[in-house]
């Protein structure tokens, strides 16, 4: 059985708490850190923003794939394909016995 089923609510939610909170320090850094990239390319870069644009495109990519995978973690999504890969393994084996 998947440890998903194997453990408590509570252990599920500290881990739903724990990835949420994680997201959001992923997100706050985020602004703070690209905040200050940008004002400091504005201020010191000769024709206003040369390099923070890279910088905040990139990060932010990165930080979109996080928003996704914690989205499709707390959906459910990868209990219910194991269930399905379950049934069909079982079934497959019940097959062949």
């Amino acid at each position: 059985m998947a440890e998903a089923t194997a453990s408590t609510p509570e252990d599920r939610a500290r881990e739903r708490a724990k990835s949420y909170t994680g997201l959001l320090w992923h997100i706050g850094v985020f602004i703070v850190i690209n905040a200050f990239l940008w004002i400091l390319d504005a201020t010191v870069g000769v024709k206003g923003i040369q390099w923070a644009y890279w910088v905040t495109l990139f990060w932010g990519l990165g930080l979109a794939f996080h928003v996704v995978a914690y989205l499709v973690g707390g959906s459910g999504f990868e209990e219910r394909t194991y269930q399905k890969f379950l049934a069909e393994e079982k079934q497959r084996q019940s097959g062949t016995s």
